[in-house]
């Protein structure tokens, strides 16, 4: 399903996450059109309106060379406007993941497995993503390992960060188990013992078809 997280890096606040007054809400990608990065925007709009002190973190830089890139004025204007707090790229992924409750990826097109959901899975965060090839196979089941929402729809998805604020048992028992997912299904070692496995079949098979 990928290559796998090193689920001894990526790993749970050891404190209470749940202790934390405000919600934190991050969206780690490259910040293109497609991974949802202005729906995430407008979300953080429409739960401010709605009366949710939840902050939204932005981290990723743009792509000029891309066309389906954000641009960086637009990223900045909302930095600056206080829509989001826009992180750049960030070198510590594993500390940026334990300091926050929700890992979101609002992605409409076809991804592979998202490696940030897989991390931010072993990082025991809750996970809110499209119900699209790729973003479901880390989030199977809506409610029981993380949030399924509709793609391109900011209200949909600031429907499910406010569940989440209004709610910290559901907040709590996704993030729960996201992390068991990661330890039986992504954990690297045991993506590596599988490859393994494969090559060793495909040895066996070989070393057969010559000896006949």
């Amino acid at each position: 399903r990928s290559s796998g997280v090193n689920t001894t890096r990526f790993c749970p606040e050891t404190n209470d996450a749940c202790g934390r007054k405000q919600l934190k809400v991050l969206l780690a990608a490259r910040l293109l059109k497609e991974k949802g990065i202005r729906e995430f925007s407008e979300a953080a709009i429409a739960v401010k309106r709605r009366g949710h002190d939840i902050e939204f973190l932005l981290a990723g830089t743009p792509d000029p060379g891309n066309p389906h890139s954000i641009a960086r004025n637009e990223v900045e204007q909302w930095h600056e406007q206080g829509t989001l707090r826009w992180l750049g790229h960030v070198d510590d992924m594993p500390a940026l993941m334990r300091s926050v409750d929700v890992m979101v990826l609002p992605s409409y097109y076809r991804e592979g497995v998202p490696r940030s959901l897989i991390e931010a899975a072993a990082s025991g965060l809750a996970l809110v993503t499209t119900d699209l090839p790729g973003c479901r196979e880390v989030v199977t089941q809506d409610g029981i390992d993380g949030l399924h929402v509709k793609p391109r729809d900011a209200e949909s998805l600031a429907d499910a960060l406010i569940m989440l604020d209004n709610d910290p048992g559901l907040l709590r028992r996704l993030g729960l188990r996201a992390r068991q997912r990661a330890l039986t299904d992504f954990d690297e070692r045991l993506v590596i013992d599988k490859t393994m496995q494969v090559y060793s079949e495909l040895l066996h098979l070989t070393s057969a078809m010559v000896a006949k």
